[in-house]
């Protein structure tokens, strides 16, 4: 590691607030009604607080549907602003020179991914994304390193990004990537015993992994990143929207209903 690797920015959410699927608007409605039914009894005579707290104890799921909806809501919204955001700066999406990429580069579909190998659900997909690859060879696939969860003085999820991208020099980034987000307990140590393992050349790596070429990458992603508001892994994006759902079903409906 080098002393001018970029400084992640502080996330101001670390949830994976993309993968939660939106309520149909439909169903969102029948709750309301439904509530507004229940409740409007309570809406006059005395102690109304008295009544609504015993309705509430009576029938706890209505918070749980209540949070759900504002949960759902939130996510909405926050989808709604990341994809004006893109769409004002698309250049955010673009592969720069040392980027893993893989498919046609004039696809119909595109996706890119944003992730952090230390990011839980971003090891939960990762086996069904790449097998999303697999399946579509027709569609580009766009890799974005946004090593993010580190904290203090810890760098694994900046070494294994950087890990990452000098496998990719050396035509190993996928099995790498794959191995990387297998990896339970992933350390400093682990990256090494990754990358020699998929045949990647140790000092050919030490010099991109202390790179200025690496450090520019993983600096635009994160410049780029911050610029739209993304502070949370993985987030997609196909064609330069970020579906409602992260699950790999959502992602495979999402890219076929792209490819039309």
């Amino acid at each position: 590691m080098t002393d001018d690797a970029p400084t992640p920015p502080e996330p101001t959410a670390r949830t994976d607030w993309t993968r939660h699927p939106r309520l149909p608007l439909a169903a969102l409605v029948v709750g309301v009604l439904a509530l507004g039914t229940a409740v409007a009894p309570y809406l006059s005579g005395q102690d109304f607080d008295g009544r609504v707290r015993a309705y509430l104890l009576a029938n706890p799921q209505v918070l749980q549907e209540v949070s759900l909806a504002l949960q759902n809501q939130e996510n909405t919204n926050r989808i709604t602003a990341l994809n004006e955001a893109v769409a004002a700066n698309p250049s955010v999406l673009a592969v720069t020179e040392g980027e893993p990429a893989f498919g046609p580069a004039d696809a119909k579909v595109t996706v890119v991914q944003f992730f952090d190998y230390q990011c839980p659900y971003c090891k939960t997909v990762a086996p069904a994304y790449l097998a999303l690859i697999q399946a579509n060879p027709d569609v580009r696939f766009v890799f974005k390193e946004l090593p993010i969860l580190d904290r203090g003085d810890e760098i694994t999820s900046q070494y294994a990004a950087r890990a990452a991208l000098a496998a990719q020099a050396q035509g190993r980034y996928l099995p790498v990537h794959e191995a990387l987000m297998a990896e339970a307990a992933l350390s400093v140590e682990a990256v090494d015993r990754i990358l020699a393992a998929n045949g990647v050349d140790p000092a050919a790596a030490r010099a991109v992994i202390e790179g200025q070429q690496t450090s520019r990458i993983l600096a635009d992603v994160y410049a780029g990143a911050g610029s739209v508001g993304l502070n949370g892994t993985p987030t997609f994006f196909i064609n330069g929207k970020v579906p409602a759902s992260n699950s790999p079903e959502d992602l495979a409906a999402a890219i076929a209903a792209a490819k039309g």
